[in-house]
């Protein structure tokens, strides 16, 4: 990988959004990466509900070759988010991967 240093010209290569606030969240590291990528999924190929809310479809097959953890692993990072209360996940029929609401925090919780 080629490197160099930063100077004020410096164009950033594509980079992933992850809100301040995530920082302080007791959850994992992984579940924080995860969510990064799911909210650049977002920006990049979300699709609208009727509502016109953003979703994602991102099975965990494919999350798990995607950061390379197991299916237990995203599983697990999965229910963390959804227990932190920054995604939703909505079934679908069975065999269709699960519509994923990405939630954005609105501002600095204290308890973030």
């Amino acid at each position: 990988m080629e490197v160099e240093f930063m100077t004020a010209d410096t164009t950033l290569p594509p980079c992933m959004p992850l809100p301040r606030a995530m920082l302080r969240l007791p959850i994992s590291s992984t579940a924080k990466v995860m969510y990064a990528r799911m909210l650049d999924f977002v920006f990049l190929s979300g699709i609208e509900d009727a509502n016109g809310i953003l979703f994602i479809h991102f099975p965990i097959v494919e999350l798990a070759a995607a950061f390379a953890r197991s299916t237990m692993t995203v599983k697990r990072s999965l229910n963390e988010l959804e227990d932190a209360g920054l995604i939703l996940r909505v079934r679908q029929g069975f065999g269709e991967p699960n519509k994923i609401y990405v939630l954005i925090p609105k501002k600095e919780d204290s308890r973030l």
